[in-house]
């Protein structure tokens, strides 16, 4: 298995504090955020490369990060992008780096920029378990939240029956994160997306565009996911995390 993090975005809502440095690296309790999804993973002993995707403005400090991570199956792939105006997308961002590494194995697709406080194991033994491509869902009250999110709808067993990304009107209480894990049996079908018409920007678009083409399965989150939108929210995500040792 293959792992790819998308951390291409500019994180404007965090400005200052992340105008000249990217969101994935800033600290939680002694690590970075993409060092707290790196390390579970990693755990797992399951992925075998991992594959980060940034933009052209951060791309020499993720180098320098991978360079003091110490691990040898990090690639840093640099997207060309500048600015969050000429950014290329988190679809654009998976084509790019499954070509630019030729890969050719199931995928584990990760936002570089949220924190969890479950294990991914749980998500990757219900892939093991569906044998097809699988995402996240988790329930949300909130209408103004989930025109924000892309929404599910699904059966009895799981399966994605649709989905929207951001939709005006939301067809469920169900959202899904950006965690997605793609079979490999799908990838020659994934590769035609942005030729035939998905969106390039929002990654949930992806799996909008291959619902009705491939199964795809989706599990309930386990347990809370953090986005780090604004700085009140990474306060307290530092606040929650204070203590915490997950290794």
């Amino acid at each position: 298995m293959k792992c790819i993090i998308l951390a291409a975005g500019y994180a404007t809502r965090l400005y200052p504090l992340t105008e000249n440095f990217p969101k994935p690296l800033l600290d939680i309790n002694g690590k970075t955020i993409i060092d707290w999804l790196i390390d579970d993973v990693n755990s797992l002993n399951i992925v075998d490369e991992y594959v980060i995707v940034s933009n052209h403005k951060y791309a020499d400090l993720f180098n320098k990060w991978q360079r003091e991570k110490g691990m040898s199956n990090i690639t840093i792939l640099d997207d060309g992008s500048m600015s969050n105006e000429s950014r290329c997308g988190a679809v654009y961002d998976i084509m790019f780096a499954i070509k630019k590494k030729n890969l050719d194995d199931d995928l584990l697709i990760l936002a570089g920029d949220n924190v969890l406080d479950f294990s991914l194991n749980t998500f990757i033994d219900y892939f093991k378990t569906k044998k097809h491509s699988v995402i996240m869902r988790y329930y949300e009250e909130k209408k103004d939240k989930i025109k924000k999110s892309a929404c599910v709808v699904f059966d009895e067993n799981d399966k994605v029956l649709k989905m929207i990304e951001k939709p005006e009107n939301p067809i469920s209480n169900w959202c899904v994160p950006p965690f997605y894990l793609y079979s490999k049996k799908d990838l020659e079908e994934i590769l035609k997306a942005l030729d035939n018409g998905c969106n390039k920007d929002a990654p949930g678009s992806l799996v909008n565009w291959l619902y009705d083409k491939k199964e795809i399965y989706a599990m309930e989150m386990p347990g809370r996911r953090y986005d780090i939108g604004t700085i009140e929210s990474y306060e307290k995500i530092k606040e929650i995390y204070h203590g915490i040792n997950k290794e």
